[in-house]
């Protein structure tokens, strides 16, 4: 509730920043979006306008990445991934809706769009490869493990 708001907030932002920053890292993935990251192209701008009611830098706990390969391949090991997660992960939840104290986990290209071939979803402007998380309040290590073993299938 309402007044564990501002705790459970400063926890799911540095979970956020630490699985941001291991999917950075991860051979597996093209890309990450995260503003709490000096690599995000508006980082700097997010630094003067995300800040938390005590005026600290509040970068939020939503992170976009995009799997490596041509858009056919990439949309391919995001199916993986999601079957993976969907069948073997412990913190995270398959979800077209984002935000929530769980951390919840989105491949458009194979979820919601999943009727789109892939020359429509990439005419339109959807990633194939793209994979959105909305992080929750679960441990970082915990949620890097499942992604860690999830990304270990889409190769």
């Amino acid at each position: 509730g309402l007044p564990t708001l501002a705790l459970r907030s400063r926890r799911q932002q540095e979970t956020a920043l630490k699985v941001a920053r291991f999917l950075e890292g991860h051979p597996a993935v093209a890309r990450v979006r995260y503003p709490g990251l000096p690599s995000h192209p508006q980082h700097q701008l997010a630094k003067e306008q995300m800040l938390d009611v005590d005026g600290n830098f509040a970068p939020g706990i939503l992170i976009y990445f995009v799997l490596k390969g041509a858009p056919e391949a990439a949309r391919e090991a995001g199916r993986k991934m999601m079957d993976q997660l969907a069948d073997h992960a412990l913190t995270l939840t398959l979800a077209v809706s984002l935000g929530q104290i769980r951390t919840l986990v989105e491949h458009p290209a194979s979820m919601t769009h999943a009727a789109l071939p892939v020359e429509a979803q990439v005419a339109a402007g959807l990633d194939p490869g793209g994979i959105r998380i909305s992080i929750g309040i679960e441990h970082a290590e915990d949620i890097m493990r499942d992604l860690e073993e999830s990304l270990a299938v889409t190769g």
